[in-house]
């Protein structure tokens, strides 16, 4: 069983040198509303489906908090179920962090965002506002503008005309991009707020390329000041790099390992690490593209584009104090994001020299695919419970339905008469809900995963008659079933989903922004 750990211990883990992962494990708007400064966000719901990844070895301390100790001690079971054996929780959680007089923050992915508004400041990083932007383009004037976010990203949503180049790509494709403009042609970089920009902005500002600026506030921005976003664009694919392009994001990357600090791994090296990971904590990255990665990665190798674990650097390292190592095809990307691993302050940071290609050269083989992501439990619990098809729910609905991922899918749509149960907070509500044990209970969410680990947890709490929605909400879509949206039977505001981009009203847009901007300005005195 987790043990308890008082919030003077924690402070004092926070600031050691100890290997350990401070994991939340409420909804992402609780955590965004007000979180400890260092704690990792991993959901309850997602804690089967990440903490393999999170944590890769089962001897490593983890802690967990929430609000008030409740859903950290159900998680700590479902933890301990998974294998971990030295599992604490926060006593009286962030509640009682507050109490005691420690501090919290609010907002999400904190760290990078805090560094990248360091980096705006620090090095002066030039950017454009959108109302400026707007009118030198109706004007004439030309631009090219690189999109840093995902490809799924610019494809929901884009300044118009953009091209998608995602953050972690930009130093090995800027020099094939560059020799085709004009000479007074200027490059803006975006990305859906302010950090992406900013820091694909200073790769090109280190690499010397001219008329480089950052679109303040990216897409936000672009809203904000009236203008409309281009949706649906196809403009994702990305042609392979120039030999010439390669050369001169090989030579970016040697500057920044000099300066920067960036060790280098040849093969043997890397083994060795890899050895070391079997009794302590090391993340092996991937930066490349999703179709390089599946096309064949250095087995071990977790896949995160590089301008996302720029972005995401707390998610990318849960357990602090570990080793990371980065790997690309060659040792361009896998540079440059460790070189901002180092500027962020992590201190044993590597990239593979040579990456999958110096792999491949020494004998040995790529591992090919995307492993499969099925949370820890999925499979058993098929076969333990029953599912029921789309239309055999529709024809016989139990009593009692439930639907257990976020309000926000909730609202795009669930079977008709279902409540809304967050797999979360199921053990602290299904019985207001579903009272009788004896009641039949049809679990259902967006793909059947969720429904089928919490069918289980209801087993375990005495529920008799329990099925699960084969396939979940989207096949019940697919089937072309009826569906009921909104928040129907919900009686309070839902605080689990934080709207992103577009979804953002106005105001909250603003108030993110400021937010975001105001990181920086500790950082103003700060010389380079």
């Amino acid at each position: 069983m987790a043990d308890k750990i008082a919030a003077q211990a924690l402070k004092g883990l926070l600031e050691g040198a100890a290997p350990f992962a401070l994991i939340d494990v409420r909804e992402a708007g609780e955590y965004n509303s007000s979180h400890i400064p260092g704690a990792s966000l991993i959901a309850r719901r997602q804690l089967e489906l990440s903490i393999k990844h999170a944590v890769p070895l089962t001897d490593t301390h983890v802690v967990l908090c929430d609000d008030d100790g409740r859903r950290a001690q159900l998680a700590a079971a479902s933890v301990e179920r998974l294998g971990y054996r030295r599992v604490s929780v926060l006593d009286g959680g962030i509640n009682r962090w507050v109490t005691d007089g420690f501090e919290t923050e609010w907002g999400s992915n904190v760290p990078s965002k805090d560094f990248g508004e360091k980096v705006e400041v620090v090095n002066h990083v030039p950017e454009i506002e959108a109302k400026e932007l707007a009118e030198r383009i109706a004007k004439g004037e030309k631009f090219v503008i690189l999109d840093s976010r995902t490809p799924e990203e610019f494809q929901r949503f884009c300044i118009p005309g953009g091209r998608s180049v995602p953050g972690g790509e930009l130093s090995l494709r800027i020099t094939d991009i560059a020799k085709n403009l004009d000479r007074d042609t200027t490059i803006i970089v975006n990305c859906a707020g302010r950090t992406r920009s900013i820091i694909g902005t200073r790769v090109l500002q280190r690499m010397g390329i001219p008329n480089v600026y950052g679109l303040k506030n990216g897409t936000a921005g672009w809203v904000l000041a009236g203008h409309k976003l281009e949706t649906g664009a196809d403009r994702v694919r990305l042609a392979p790099p120039s030999a010439e392009g390669v050369a001169a994001a090989e030579a970016y990357a040697a500057k920044l390992a000099a300066e920067d600090g960036v060790r280098s791994l040849d093969v043997a090296g890397l083994l060795a690490v890899i050895e070391r990971g079997r009794q302590e904590v090391v993340y092996l990255i991937d930066v490349r593209t999703a179709e390089e990665y599946a096309a064949g990665h250095i087995p071990g190798f977790r896949w995160f584009p590089g301008g996302q674990a720029v972005q995401r650097s707390d998610d990318v390292a849960v357990v602090k104090n570990a080793p990371i190592v980065f790997a690309c095809d060659g040792k361009a990307r896998a540079t440059l994001i460790a070189s901002w691993y180092r500027q962020m302050g992590y201190r044993e940071v590597y990239a593979v020299s040579g990456g999958t290609s110096a792999w491949t050269a020494s004998g040995r083989s790529l591992e090919r695919g995307v492993p499969d992501e099925a949370p820890v439990g999925y499979r058993e619990a098929r076969g333990h419970v029953k599912a029921v098809s789309p239309a055999e729910l529709h024809a016989s609905p139990p009593p009692a339905i439930i639907f257990v991922d976020t309000s926000q899918d909730f609202a795009r749509g669930h079977v008709p008469g279902a409540r809304w149960v967050p797999r979360g907070w199921l053990e602290l509500w299904i019985g207001d809900v579903v009272p009788s044990k004896s009641t039949p209970v049809a679990v259902t969410c967006l793909n059947d995963r969720g429904s089928m680990l919490a069918a289980v947890t209801l087993k375990e709490l005495g529920y008799q008659r329990v099925s699960v929605l084969d396939g979940g909400m989207a096949a019940w879509q697919k089937a072309g079933l009826p569906l009921e949206k909104g928040l129907s039977g919900v009686m309070a505001p839902p605080t689990d989903v934080v709207p992103a981009g577009p979804d953002r009203n106005f105001a909250d847009m603003q108030n993110y922004l400021r937010w975001e901007e105001a990181l920086g300005y500790k950082y103003a005195s700060v010389k380079h």
